[in-house]
């Protein structure tokens, strides 16, 4: 046995709870709410297609008040969404949401689960929803989802017999619920579940309606209200020092990607279910009713009960461990349940509940915030018992470390123990990176291959350190994430999430390079190493027709996160062409060819995702006019990089400092997405811009939605109403209203085919009115709608023009689309 360093020190300090990372360090009223759901079997599954589509109200409601196992099935992680704190979209993005929605989760006290659906955009009906989704394949992640969650009641957030009224994401959701609440049962549907999950019949299946989908107050009133149930969930909790609506404002305000901080409230509230399959409870206050919720429910249960009652009736807030011995007890017998399934979930709670209230306190943090296969690791130990009970740490074991250690000791009332334990990283161990970007997926689907994988919201880290404890002379089995822990010195204490990541990374800073200004462009290549001494070789791998020098660069690093940049030259073709290019890094016969990104933000913990480095290299034929560009950042693109990158300069400006002065030296200013719905100043900034345009100046105003708009009568120099108006298929056909117009011929020829290519839609939030001073340059519509015409519009206004566009440039500027950068140009290039 490896020879342990051990420390033992009286705990006196009163560590501060920080982020999401840090262990749970229940209170007793925490404990003993705990308790109470403990002692409810019963669950509820919430289902919807998006994060930030969740009632947290409800959710909260049957987490809280009602007690019952809540969870929340998103069919989708938003990856199709926008981003209002930062530029990350598409998968990135996915990460982030996911990240929210377990943060919402975890103020609500709710779980999370998903499908393997990719949300590729908005869509207008569930026909082409579940066309790009793969309906079979989502409906199977559906059903398994109820299989392994197995609730006794469904609420749909939507309603299934309204398809085409609103988002097709939203309708597909609730569709594929109720086909599903027919399918759990059967055996011959999805068999292959079954080697891991049993069959299973929920009691009922409700629709989450309001007055909004009867379309008014009124008519919700006169309503038949027959098959609804009706519940009070502006309750207070006396406990927390909180109303159930306040709970839920905090929640929703999990989602700030989205921008959905919401403000809490206080006194009554209705929240309105309706029956769609089952049978309707007699008493329709009790959602449960008819379903034996007590532990009576399970064989073997009622023993259990009689233990776990009396000390929820019996609690002693000021000595939580005097319930230690029963809450032992009752263990043992849960730990003898023929029902695996109440079992496994029973036996964690319990088993949280007795660490709760004696103060057990146990923990494994790494010295190091990453790790590389085969490398050695060293592991700080903490073990401490805050109780008079007899409590033992009988062992600790690290498997994907090697480590197995046994100390046999006797853990003392409040005496801190703590060990440095060595051990290494084995040589199969996976990257901690999120599960579903490991194989390429398609449009509407992420691959996983591993049915036990499926639904599960993060990849469950590898590296954990098993503590097996003994309490009042029964064996416990704590397991606990290996963790990074860092005191910041305004922070505190900080917790981040353990990595396993390549010995070797590489990066190319730009996803998209257009080469519009030259046939040659040096390419940096970032080289990072995960462990010491690492040498190799790099090589770029170009599409056909492209040339690169050198062919190899040799590179040398010594230190763990040393990094260092070799330069490629890249040369583009004389034609227009596009293609992908990816570093190789071979070290030692092995070939990497994986980037590192890290994501950062105070709401969540951070990630860390080992994906593919690539980047799209674009040969442009392209024609600009004017050069200095002035963007008025919105909520959150990547435009300014992208007209970086094909040769303007482009500067920053802040809203703060916008007058006819500051305006005047730029040969056009773009205004970013959403800057009217985001930006307060622009309301008193307005008419500065548009006397910039008076005065000959070119202003570019991107997508703006229709609702909480800063600047509402003058958003253009003539009248202009938004409207909700959209096309969806990134493949409509494009009609151009105004062929001859300059915006679409100087100072470059636009044709149908510069609108090849383009992803995830075509635009968004069009106008749908304007005055004639207006010029509609283009048109298009979703297969079965009427013509939109609002997409491009140009009007002259004194010297200038006043350009507003709907069209998607932020999301087709990082795929590299060619048409969007040359049609943008010449929107830049107007009167030039």
């Amino acid at each position: 046995m490896r020879k342990l360093l051990l420390v033992i020190s009286i705990s006196i300090t009163f560590p501060l709870l920080a982020i999401a990372q840090q262990p749970k360090k229940p209170n007793a009223v925490e404990i003993h709410e705990a308790i109470k759901k403990l002692n409810f079997l019963g669950s509820v599954l919430y289902v919807a297609a998006h994060p930030d589509d969740e009632n947290t109200r409800l959710i909260s409601y049957m987490s809280n008040k009602v007690k019952a196992r809540t969870a929340y099935l998103s069919l989708t992680r938003g990856d199709g969404g926008q981003n209002l704190i930062g530029p990350e979209i598409r998968e990135l993005l996915g990460v982030i949401r996911t990240q929210e929605l377990l943060a919402a989760r975890r103020t609500d006290g709710g779980s999370q689960m998903f499908s393997r659906a990719n949300d590729f955009g908005y869509s207008k009906h569930p026909d082409e929803t579940l066309a790009i989704w793969d309906k079979k394949e989502v409906l199977s992640d559906v059903v398994w989802a109820m299989r392994k969650f197995r609730p006794d009641v469904i609420i749909n957030r939507f309603n299934h017999r309204t398809p085409g009224s609103t988002h097709g994401h939203h309708t597909s959701s609730a569709m594929l619920s109720v086909e599903a609440f027919d399918l759990v049962a059967d055996k011959t549907v999805y068999p292959n579940q079954l080697e891991h999950v049993s069959t299973w019949q929920p009691k009922r299946l409700f629709f989450n309606t309001s007055w909004w989908f009867y379309g008014s107050r009124e008519n919700f009133e006169k309503a038949d209200k027959t098959n609804l149930l009706d519940f009070e969930t502006g309750v207070y909790y006396p406990t927390l020092g909180l109303s159930n609506p306040e709970i839920a404002s905090l929640s929703r305000s999990q989602h700030k990607s989205q921008g959905f901080g919401s403000t809490g409230t206080r006194g009554s509230q209705t929240e309105y279910i309706e029956l769609i399959k089952g049978e309707l409870p007699k008493d329709k206050t009790n959602i449960f009713e008819g379903i034996d919720t007590s532990w009576n429910r399970v064989k073997g249960g009622k023993a259990i009960g009689d233990i776990l009652y009396e000390v929820e009736n019996r609690f002693d807030f000021n000595n939580p461990s005097a319930s230690i011995s029963q809450l032992v007890k009752a263990y043992q017998l849960i730990e003898q349940l023929e029902d695996t399934h109440w079992k496994s979930i029973k036996s964690k709670e319990i088993k949280d509940i007795i660490a709760g209230v004696s103060g057990l306190y146990l923990e494994a943090v790494s010295k190091e915030s990453n790790a590389t296969r085969n490398s050695k690791i060293t592991i700080d130990i903490e073990a401490i018992n805050r109780s008079s009970a007899p409590i033992a740490l009988k062992s600790i074991k690290i498997a994907t470390l090697g480590i197995t250690e046994t100390p046999g000791i006797s853990l003392e009332n409040n005496i801190r123990k703590t060990y440095k334990l060595d051990g290494k990283v084995t040589a199969d161990a996976k990257y901690t990176s999120a599960y579903w970007l490991k194989e390429k997926g398609s449009l509407g689907m992420y691959t996983v291959t591993d049915q036990k994988l499926i639904g599960t919201p993060e990849t469950n880290h590898q590296i954990k350190a098993v503590f097996n404890i003994e309490i009042n002379g029964v064996a416990i089995a704590y397991e606990k994430d290996i963790v990074f822990k860092t005191n910041d010195p305004v922070k505190g204490e900080v917790y981040k999430p353990f990595e396993i990541i390549p010995a070797v990374s590489a990066s190319i800073k730009d996803k998209v390079i257009i080469y519009a200004n030259g046939p040659s462009k040096q390419i940096p290549v970032a080289i990072k190493t995960g462990a010491p001494n690492i040498s190799g070789v790099v090589s770029l791998s170009y599409p056909e027709g492209w040339q690169v020098s050198p062919e190899t660069i040799n590179f040398s690093l010594t230190q763990k996160g040393e990094e260092k940049t070799v330069v490629f030259t890249l040369t583009a073709p004389k034609n227009q062409s596009e293609g992908y290019i990816s570093p190789k890094v071979k070290v030692n016969g092995t070939t990497y060819s994986n980037e590192i990104v890290t994501i950062s933000y105070e709401h969540i913990p951070e990630q860390t995702v080992v994906m593919p480095s690539e980047t799209k290299v674009v040969r442009l034929d392209i024609q600009k006019k004017g050069q200095n560009i002035g963007y008025i950042e919105g909520a959150g693109d990547v435009v300014p990089e992208s007209l970086r990158q094909i040769g303007y300069k482009v500067t920053t400006i802040n809203p703060e400092s916008i007058s006819a002065e500051a305006l005047k030296s730029f040969d056009a200013i773009v205004v970013g997405i959403r800057a009217y719905n985001t930006i307060d100043q622009l309301k008193f900034k307005q008419e500065h811009l548009l006397n910039y345009v008076k005065n000959g100046g070119n202003l570019v105003i991107q997508y703006n939605t229709n609702r909480r708009l800063k600047v509402t009568d003058n958003l253009g120099p003539y009248p202009l109403k938004l409207s909700r108006d959209r096309v969806t298929d990134e493949n409509a056909k494009i009609t151009f209203l105004a062929p001859d117009h300059q915006v679409l011929n100087s100072p470059n020829k636009i044709t149908s085919e510069d609108f090849n290519g383009w992803v995830q839609e075509r635009g968004l939030y069009f106008p749908n009115e304007w005055s004639k001073e207006y010029t509609a340059i283009l048109s298009a519509n979703d297969k079965g709608e009427s013509e939109k015409k609002g997409p491009l519009l140009v009007a002259k206004y004194g010297k200038g023009y006043y350009v507003y566009t709907g069209l998607s440039f932020f999301r087709e500027f990082p795929a590299g689309v060619s048409g969007a950068y040359r049609l943008f140009a010449n929107m830049l290039s107007l009167g030039k």
